[in-house]
C-alpha cells in the first residue's frame, strides 16, 4: 500500500462518511443546535469536531506535498455550512496525485503550538499523527451525534464497506 494510499485515498473517503453523517443530522429535529452538543463539558463540541475532520487532511499536504493549506480557524455556525466545509477539503483531495506525495520514509518535524516537536518519517507522521487525531474527531463526532438521537448506526460510520458487499443479509 503507498503513501497515497494510506493517507488521501483514506481521508476522502472518510470526510464522504462526514458528510452523510451530516445529511441525517440536516434532517433531525435539534438542527444546527447539534453542532454546540459536547460529549462532555470538558471536550469540544460537535462543531469543532467537524472543524478538525475538515481541517486534518489539508494539514497533512504542506507535510506530504508542496502544497500549501490555510486551516479553518472558526468553527462553522450551520450544519450546511459545515457541509460545505467538508466538501471543500474533498474538492482539494480529489485533485491531489499520487506523484506529489514525498516519499514514505523522507523526514517531517510536526511542531506543535505548545512547543513540542516530533520528527518522525511520512508514513509514521500520518499512521501515528495524521490519522490518528483524523479518526479520534471523526470518530467523536458520530458518537455525539448518536449521543443527540440521531437514528445512525455503524453501516453509517463504514459506508465505504459496501462496495466489498458480495452477499446481502438473508
Amino acid at each position: 500500500m503507498t503513501l497515497y494510499d494510506q493517507s488521501i485515498v483514506l481521508y476522502r473517503s472518510r470526510i464522504d462518511t462526514m458528510i452523510g453523517l451530516l445529511a441525517k443530522a440536516e434532517a433531525h429535529a435539534k438542527g444546527d443546535a447539534l453542532l454546540e452538543a459536547k460529549l462532555v463539558d470538558d471536550m469540544h463540541p460537535l462543531a469543532t469536531q467537524i472543524r478538525f475532520v475538515t481541517n486534518l487532511p489539508g494539514e497533512a499536504l504542506p507535510r506530504l506535498t508542496q502544497r500549501s493549506f490555510t486551516s479553518r480557524d472558526d468553527n462553522e455556525t450551520t450544519i450546511a455550512a459545515a457541509k460545505e466545509a467538508l466538501v471543500e477539503t474533498a474538492n482539494l483531495l480529489d485533485n491531489v496525485s499520487s506523484d506529489e506525495l514525498v516519499t514514505a520514509d523522507s523526514l517531517v518535524v510536526l511542531d506543535l503550538p505548545n512547543g513540542m516537536q516530533f520528527t518522525l518519517t511520512a508514513e509514521e507522521y500520518v499512521r501515528d499523527w495524521s490519522l490518528t487525531n483524523f479518526y479520534f474527531h471523526l470518530t467523536t463526532a458520530y458518537a455525539i451525534l448518536r449521543m443527540e438521537g440521531l437514528d445512525i448506526g455503524k453501516i453509517d460510520f463504514m459506508p465505504h464497506m459496501m462496495r466489498y458487499m458480495t452477499k446481502g443479509p438473508s
